[in-house]
């Protein structure tokens, strides 16, 4: 049985923004502030994600894309912590009554930073630009596969007339996977849109120093703050800089050395201390909405293929008590396919119970016997389960958790072997299906994510070579109950054929939900003005001011 799990705007607020401070103590998703800002100042913001490839993330869409590019390029929407749809670069979006088109009323007066105005004619620019397969899109791509095409209205009306109603996209539009760019700067080539973007937001990228560090400038004509935004124009910092400090040890250090004044990444154990202590260093932690941090198992191997042996796997180890010794209570162990912060997750906590005499029992059932050496054997192959890591997405807490299911998942006969990673090593493993198990993050601002990721379409490659699918299942019946969710503009019955699908999925064992995917930001006292934007929990630094 399963539970719905339904996000009142209080346990989202929590779960998304939660702020200790050394000082004082607050609960809106920003840092505790005192005094009036100080306009002027650098801040440093050192990052344990991956160094793009390319800044502009209508390339791919990752995370580090995502980090890296918020504060330069802007999405038509955001969401607050409730999960309401606001304003950004659109004042509003509707959908018609038979879903077949959605109007996008549009700010006016806005500009791109090379003086490039930001109109209907610009989103459908981009638009085309996110469905070129020359762009080698992947989570832009699959966000808009249902845009047949953009109407350009007037001025600052633009209709997208679809192939099939698409009723998350909106929420699609409210991140930066999809922002805007200026048209004039993606007729440039790829290499140079990729070295220096152009968007409308509060910085301008300045300087790509590889393997070390972005640094961007203020944007002096600001005008487009999100509605979520705490004021309205330039932003108070003159300079942004975000240095790639790969070792979480050493990224605090710096921390403490006043080297850097935010981190992220951090390490459970270094935001327990935070929290627990009345030292200069804060905490900032939020949910990044769209799919948990969960292990996925590849049924188109040989391992998985059977349904006895991927259930035997979920009841192998204890990963609840995992969970909380080595996250130090900063966050819970998740039995949901979706994160917290998103709607119409539901809980199954009786499919993941810690349980290694029924794993035996299964096992022995599927025909696999226990060898010398304590793996089981079958036919004359062995039990193995190949798991790549990669060392940039998962914080070494979490490559902790994964040593800690292999040793267990021995205990019944699996052979685990961990293969950490660099993340372009790790997202050529996943492209050809080098893996029995694989822990991928997938955000997105709707529960359509679980379309994305479950639904067979995604089993093909996008054009950026990424496949969302790495389940690697198909379902006529999975796939109808996702396209009817996220078809229907009606949020009972959405809720109700999402409860359908993961009940199904959960069914078939397919995945191992671990905890909420996070963000966690350590800052210094000097930092003022600090939150994560719900557009992914994403460090917002248009609003962050510094004091000596």
């Amino acid at each position: 049985m399963f539970s719905l799990r339904r996000s009142s705007a209080l346990a989202v607020l929590v779960a998304t923004g939660l702020v200790v401070s050394a000082c004082s103590s607050t609960d809106d998703g920003e840092s505790a502030e005192g005094g009036e800002p100080v306009a002027g100042g650098t801040l440093t913001f050192a990052t344990g994600d991956a160094e793009p490839t390319c800044l502009d993330p209508h390339v791919g869409g990752n995370m580090p894309q995502q980090i890296a590019g918020i504060n330069v390029m802007e999405s038509l929407f955001t969401m607050t912590q409730d999960g309401e749809i606001e304003p950004w670069l659109a004042e509003s979006g509707e959908m018609s009554e038979d879903g077949m088109t959605w109007t996008f009323t549009l700010r006016e007066g806005v500009e791109f930073t090379d003086g490039t105005p930001f109109n209907a004619e610009a989103v459908k620019v981009n638009v085309e630009h996110l469905q070129d397969p020359a762009t080698e899109s992947s989570t832009g791509y699959l966000a808009l596969e249902h845009v047949d095409e953009v109407e350009v209205v007037d001025e600052h009306t633009a209709v997208m007339h679809m192939s099939e109603p698409d009723a998350a996209l909106q929420e699609s539009f409210a991140q930066t996977w999809l922002a805007m760019e200026s048209p004039a700067a993606l007729e440039r080539s790829m290499e140079e849109n990729c070295e220096s973007p152009v968007g409308t937001g509060p910085f301008v990228i300045e300087e790509w120093n590889r393997q070390h560090s972005i640094v961007y400038s203020r944007n002096e004509n600001y005008t487009s703050a999100p509605a979520t935004a705490t004021h309205e124009g330039p932003a108070y910092l003159e300079t942004l800089e975000i240095r790639f400090m790969p070792d979480a040890t050493s990224r605090y250090a710096a921390l403490q050395a006043g080297e850097v004044d935010v981190i992220d990444s951090a390490q459970p154990d270094t935001i327990s201390q935070a929290q627990q202590s009345d030292g200069p260093i804060n905490a900032l932690l939020g949910v990044r909405s769209g799919a948990s941090t969960r292990l996925e198992l590849n049924t188109g191997g040989n391992t998985f293929s059977d349904p006895l042996v991927r259930e035997a796997f979920m009841h192998a180890s204890d990963v609840n008590t995992g969970v909380d010794t080595l996250f130090f209570g900063t966050v819970e162990r998740s039995t949901s396919l979706l994160a917290s912060s998103t709607p119409h997750g539901t809980t199954h906590d009786n499919a993941f119970t810690y349980d290694q005499d029924l794993a035996n029992e299964l096992l022995d059932e599927a025909g696999w016997v226990t060898g010398d050496d304590g793996i089981r054997v079958k036919d004359g192959e062995r039990l193995t389960v190949r798991i790549p890591v990669s060392t940039h997405q998962s914080i070494p807490a979490e490559q902790s958790l994964i040593e800690q299911i292999q040793a267990q998942a021995r205990e019944v006969g699996f052979d685990v072997t961990i293969e950490p990673m660099d993340l372009a090593s790790w997202y050529a493993a996943a492209g050809v299906w080098d893996f029995d198990a694989i822990t991928a993050p997938y955000g997105k601002s709707s529960p359509d994510v679980m379309r994305i990721i479950f639904h067979s379409d995604g089993i093909d490659p996008a054009p950026s070579g990424y496949h969302a699918n790495n389940i690697n299942v198909s379902d006529p019946e999975l796939d109808d109950l996702l396209t009817r969710a996220n078809q229907t503009p009606d949020e009972e019955e959405r809720a109700d054929l999402y409860a359908q699908a993961q009940q199904m999925i959960i069914d078939g064992a397919y995945v191992m939900p671990l905890y909420d995917w996070q963000t966690r930001v350590l800052y210094n006292d000097n930092v003022q003005g600090l939150r994560l934007e719900t557009n992914l929990s994403t460090p917002w630094f248009g609003d962050a001011w510094v004091t000596e």
